[in-house]
């Protein structure tokens, strides 16, 4: 049983990394694409955001056939699923076409929900905070994009990208499934009413608006700072992705930490840390945007507040409905994902309508402030005198 729940985190973990590089194609050859089919601004971002959607709405039923048939199976047929778009988008010869292929590739950002419901069975919940921030480093798939996907369009041109990723993914699947196991299926699986129950719960909704920032606020800078350091400071693809890579690696890297820190202070704590940097850094970003230093530091200092948040936004989800840990870690993710999603179509926006970025940021600074509020106001313990009193409310601060 021990090797198996060590192979369970370890394969989850390099094959979620495999489908998130999928997941990140896109912004890494944007500034390609745009000039191959004559792209504006606001075209661009919208290919940029398409796979975000798909990715974050399915990762709701995604996470309750995870908890009905096993992560195994659905893990692997995911995978599987991934080659058609990826090959389509090899072929597409117009916008609408690979915009098409970009919608279903966004199954790839499910991965999250079924990764994370597989190895959180298999493990304890005094550990999940911790454990689920080693799962989540499957997040590096986005750091490793901005690596391979320039250097394949370089050597092979784009649709090698496609093509290339499509054949590694088909690869990650047969290994996936050929080591790992199953855990038996609860007797009697969960009615998708008894899965959906989760919704009732105010914890539930607490913990996405939470991730809607934090992890949303990943992605969106994964997503779009390689287009924001081309626009502000002329810098080309494969330094805007390197530098891209630098903001996912730090991001992701220090998830653990946030969900360790959780385990052994709460999570409340963090989170209050956290919203109050997020608030404090983008506040200063929309006044000095233009300035690389302050940009690049910045950015870095944003990325670890938003990897700490979210290890500590996971440590909760098991605890909001242990039966339902597919369930509520689709809706929480899905929340993430949709917030990765409207901020680089509202910076194209921006950008379009004013010439400049600084107005998306002022978004963030008032989001974050707004988190800050919520987490002191929702989810403060019953009584003062007994902190993990606020199991009424489906989590411990």
């Amino acid at each position: 049983m021990a090797a198996n729940h060590t192979k369970a985190l370890i394969y989850s973990t390099v094959a979620m990394t495999a489908s998130f590089m999928i997941w990140s194609v896109f912004p890494p050859i944007a500034g390609q694409l745009q000039e191959m089919f004559g792209l504006s601004t606001l075209e661009k971002s919208v290919l940029v955001a398409t796979p975000v959607l798909l990715g974050s709405v399915m990762r709701i039923p995604m996470g309750i056939l995870t908890d009905r048939y096993g992560g195994r199976k659905v893990f692997t047929l995911t995978m599987l699923f991934l080659i058609l778009p990826m090959v389509a988008a090899g072929f597409a010869d117009s916008y609408a076409w690979m915009l098409a292929c970009a919608f279903f590739i966004g199954m790839a950002g499910t991965t999250f929900a079924i990764s994370l419901t597989f190895v959180s069975r298999w493990y304890p919940p005094q550990s999940q905070g911790f454990i689920l921030g080693i799962a989540g480093l499957g997040n590096l798939g986005g750091a490793a994009a901005n690596f391979i996907v320039p250097s394949l369009s370089a050597a092979y041109g784009v649709e090698w990208v496609f093509f290339g990723l499509a054949i590694g993914i088909a690869a990650m699947a047969i290994v996936f499934y050929a080591f790992t196991k199953e855990l038996p299926k609860p007797a009697e699986p969960k009615t998708l009413k008894q899965s959906l129950s989760v919704l009732k719960d105010k914890a539930t909704w607490h913990l996405s608006i939470f991730y809607f920032l934090t992890f949303g606020g990943f992605v969106a800078f994964s997503v779009y700072l390689p287009t924001l350091l081309k626009d502000l400071f002329q810098l080309d693809a494969f330094d805007a992705g390197l530098r891209t890579a630098g903001f996912v690696l730090a991001a992701t890297l220090i998830r653990p930490a946030g969900g360790y820190l959780a385990d052994r202070y709460g999570s409340k704590k963090i989170l209050t840390l956290v919203f109050v940097g997020i608030l404090a850094a983008a506040l200063v970003l929309s006044i000095t945007l233009e300035q690389f230093a302050a940009f690049t530091f910045l950015c870095l200092f944003i990325s670890l507040l938003l990897g700490l948040g979210n290890g500590a936004v996971f440590k909760m989800v098991p605890e909001v409905s242990a039966g339902n840990t597919g369930a509520v870690t689709g809706i929480v993710g899905a929340a993430g994902g949709i917030g990765g999603f409207f901020p680089p179509i509202v910076l194209g926006i921006v950008k379009d309508a004013t010439g400049q970025y600084n107005l998306g940021f002022v978004f963030m600074v008032v989001f974050a402030a707004a988190c800050l509020i919520l987490n002191y106001a929702a989810l403060r313990p019953a009584r003062p005198d007994h902190p993990q009193s606020g199991k009424s409310h489906g989590m411990a601060s």
